[in-house]
């Protein structure tokens, strides 16, 4: 047994107690496999700003925010009004409002690629519906896609996302899949134009994050990204890009805003719903319009896309909106708060470990952050690929994790996201408990 389970499980009686009553009607005691974490995960009872509270009352620092949504902390009073006000309005219609239009207007205005909008209900439908977008406006069938990337449980992209790449991701994938998805190498300008050109006739798109969340947020090189952007034009391909966490995150027009580089399709979700369930596709107006039904012809020259019952929700229209207008009106002030606060917490929890002796780089873009345990020397951590292959993803996910909970933050992939909420004392305390860590770490390989 861990020891450093040992003092969670006096902090946490009561999660405890809700999993032992979760797994008797959940699988696993959860409905996200990412909730879970040994040796039983936290459950929360509120939250606020920067804090989130558990139901035996202890507080942390979170850097989760939300799966990356709460850009502005917890429960920001700007959301909540309109998600209030919503209410008073209706909850669910099923039918066309307004206000679906002024969204969907907005993310035009803010986002190079979005000519037009679909919305539907998460980031792994609007993956999905981009990977079928691509193959019926080329007419051609395979896929590629990062190895290691992410771009949730879509069955077309579950391929190739944790090691051995070559074995199946799950039971119950057809086995045809696999040979329409296939994987290359992120920032590997050689080796991606090798897999792209051994593919060339039958290429429909290529997908990836262009900060690659399996990846430490790393961002792809200019270089990387203007050759798919000029190979995919050659090869009549399309280029998607999965900014599900990067859009209004990295930048307000997102990472193809950033770093200059607009792609045919974008996926879109989190801070797009101001935390409510969400999912869009934008992209250019001639591959979208496929989708219209007001499109003649007969069902099969048709792109099916059903958006689902809850696609552009009333009450997520309106948390998005209030989302959006706020990024836009404090556009400058937000993103270079930031960008600043993500700065200073890379360089402060590195050299936090590094003064104590642990071996442990800290990657990371704007607000977004990684740490990661090196298992090999000289290695450079730049891709999904190359954290999965050469740390150590236990001592991260469990080790770090539980130890930065008992000091009182709450950290996923060894850090997270920062948020307008979090001050200068959070971020001191986030410090202090990364020392305090690290001290615990060397002394136990020491011991």
């Amino acid at each position: 047994m861990k020891h450093f389970f040992d003092h969670y499980r006096l902090k946490t009686p009561l999660s405890k107690k809700l999993f032992e009553r979760a797994i008797e009607v959940m699988p696993g005691g959860i409905s996200h496999n990412i909730h879970y974490f040994p040796p039983y995960p936290l459950f929360i009872k509120k939250t606020k700003g920067s804090k989130i509270w558990d139901v035996d009352g202890n507080e942390y620092i979170d850097l989760w925010m939300g799966n990356y949504t709460h850009i502005l902390g917890h429960r920001p009073r700007v959301i909540v009004r309109a998600v209030e006000k919503q209410c008073k309005e209706g909850i669910h219609w099923g039918l066309v409002f307004e206000k679906q239009i002024e969204w969907a207007e907005l993310i035009q205005k803010l986002v190079p690629s979005a000519e037009m909008v679909r919305f539907c209900c998460s980031g792994t439908e609007a993956t999905m519906y981009a990977v079928r977008l691509a193959r019926a406006f080329t007419g051609k069938k395979t896929i590629l896609k990062i190895a290691g990337g992410w771009h949730g449980a879509n069955p077309d992209l579950a391929r190739g996302i944790k090691l051995p790449y070559e074995k199946e991701e799950s039971l119950g994938l057809l086995p045809g899949l696999r040979k329409y998805t296939k994987i290359i190498p992120f920032n590997d300008v050689f080796g991606t134009l090798k897999v792209m050109h051994q593919n060339r006739k039958d290429l429909a798109g290529i997908i990836l994050e262009p900060v690659v969340g399996e990846g430490g947020f790393n961002p792809a090189t200019n270089e990387y990204l203007q050759m798919l952007r000029s190979e995919t034009k050659k090869l009549r391909a399309l280029l998607i890009f999965d900014e599900v966490i990067s859009c209004f995150r990295v930048g307000l027009g997102g990472a193809q805003e950033r770093f200059k580089i607009t792609p045919d399709l974008t996926t879109l979700g989190k801070i797009l719903g101001g935390g409510l369930p969400v999912g869009a596709i934008a992209g250019k107006r001639e591959i979208l319009e496929k989708t219209s039904p007001q499109k003649k012809g007969q069902k099969w020259e048709r792109v099916l896309i059903g958006g689902g019952t809850f696609s552009a929700h009333p009450l997520t229209t309106a948390a998005g909106l209030a989302m959006l207008y706020y990024l836009k009106d404090h556009r400058q002030e937000v993103y270079s708060l930031l960008e600043e606060k993500g700065k200073k917490v890379r360089k402060g929890v590195q050299e936090a470990l590094d003064q104590e002796g642990v071996d442990a780089v800290v990657t990371g873009i704007g607000s977004l952050f990684q740490t990661h345990f090196p298992v090999q020397k000289g290695v450079k951590l730049n891709s999904p690929h190359s954290i999965n292959r050469f740390t150590d993803i236990e001592k991260r996910e469990n080790e770090f994790r539980i130890r930065m909970l008992t000091k009182g933050v709450h950290v996923m992939h060894g850090g997270g996201s920062l948020s307008l909420s979090h001050s200068d004392k959070d971020i001191e305390k986030i410090f202090q408990a990364t020392r305090e860590v690290a001290k615990e770490m060397r002394n136990t390989v020491e011991s």
